[in-house]
């Protein structure tokens, strides 16, 4: 279902994953923050209309953005993953909302929902929100938007149930008023529709399941994506290791009719967590383009002149899974409509 003329914004935008999903539904967006300069080259290479990308949030007043009936913003989530904690935890710094440098960043979503009250949200971050500090984190932030008068709903929803990767977030979304939304209005194809064969060789990855495609005949890509024979050593040592101790530390070794593991934006180091197997001859990582596929970016997203791998790779490992968040835009865009209606009269002129 398209809502014609509602608005919204994009806060710690990325590349525009979220957009994408709202513009999906007949959103138009009106205002877009992203600190990252390469991020912001991307984001203007696919959304001209666009305008100026604001940078730092912190810096900029709620008053100067405009009025809009959905906030979107997939803030930072570096201070309540897994990982994230783990490092800050062994330098021993803070992490959560005493993270100094990001975890912050959730009360400047509030200062806007506070001023605008616009008549929904939608909030994207880790899993690992949920558990952060025994709860005691996700409490704080669910409690925080109920205290401004929203309803609040969750789910959190894994990737692979649309692209061929296992990747879990937490999907937050809230209404002014009591509209009925329910994430259980959301249609999860079957996993294992999806292979790796769409994101290595996209051109055969709707070809029937029962033709055999070997590694070998797969995408032609450069050698410089070969890891070399050190770090391909390397990676079976460390995994050898770990392995030997009990744990679960290690490369992920994907073929075409896998589900890779979650991209994330220190792929461009070793790329370990989603290697392509090559046959005979040492494993590669995933192309840019490649990166894009897997995350649900269509083929006609530009990764433009200026942007590197090793910035592309942060910023596909950054983003939200696009198919998850248009059918979360699906099934939000009736409520929208309603919660919108008498709420700004003048978004009926935007079209």
């Amino acid at each position: 279902m398209r809502t014609p003329g509602f608005t919204f914004i994009d806060l710690f935008a990325g590349i525009g994953g979220l957009r994408l999903a709202m513009e999906s539904v007949g959103g138009h967006c009106v205002f877009t923050s992203e600190w990252d300069k390469y991020a912001q080259r991307t984001y203007h290479a696919n959304f001209r209309d666009s305008g100026p990308v604001a940078g730092d949030i912190q810096a900029i007043p709620a008053s100067d953005i405009p009025p809009h009936t959905v906030l979107c913003a997939g803030f930072p989530c570096q201070p309540f993953s897994i990982a994230g904690v783990s490092k800050k935890n062994a330098l021993g710094r803070k992490h959560g909302f005493e993270c100094e440098s990001q975890g912050t960043l959730f009360y400047d979503v509030l200062r806007i929902l506070k001023y605008h009250k616009p008549p929904c949200f939608l909030l994207e971050n880790v899993k690992n929100l949920r558990s952060h500090d025994q709860g005691r984190t996700y409490r704080i932030v669910v409690g925080a938007l109920e205290e401004l008068g929203y309803t609040v709903r969750d789910r959190v929803v894994d990737a692979k149930h649309f692209l061929p990767q296992h990747r879990q977030r937490i999907v937050i979304v809230g209404f002014l008023e009591s509209t009925g939304f329910s994430f259980d209005d959301l249609v999860l194809p079957e996993k294992g529709l999806h292979r790796m064969l769409s994101v290595l060789h996209p051109e055969n990855g709707t070809e029937a399941p029962e033709r055999h495609y070997t590694i070998g005949n797969l995408a032609k890509v450069n050698s410089k994506y070969t890891l070399t024979d050190h770090l391909w050593r390397y990676l079976r040592n460390y995994a050898d290791k770990h392995r030997s101790a009990g744990n679960g530390f290690g490369f992920g070794l994907v073929g075409p009719e896998d589900t890779c593991r979650t991209l994330s934006a220190r792929y461009y180091k070793d790329g370990s967590e989603i290697l392509v197997a090559r046959g005979r001859g040492n494993p590669r990582r995933l192309t840019p383009r490649e990166c894009a596929r897997v995350m649900g970016y269509p083929d006609s997203f530009v990764i433009p002149d200026g942007v590197s791998d090793t910035q592309a790779y942060r910023q596909f490992g950054n983003s939200v899974a696009v198919p998850v968040f248009m059918e979360v835009a699906r099934i939000m865009a009736p409520h929208i409509a309603a919660a919108s209606e008498d709420s700004l009269p003048n978004l009926r002129a935007v079209g």
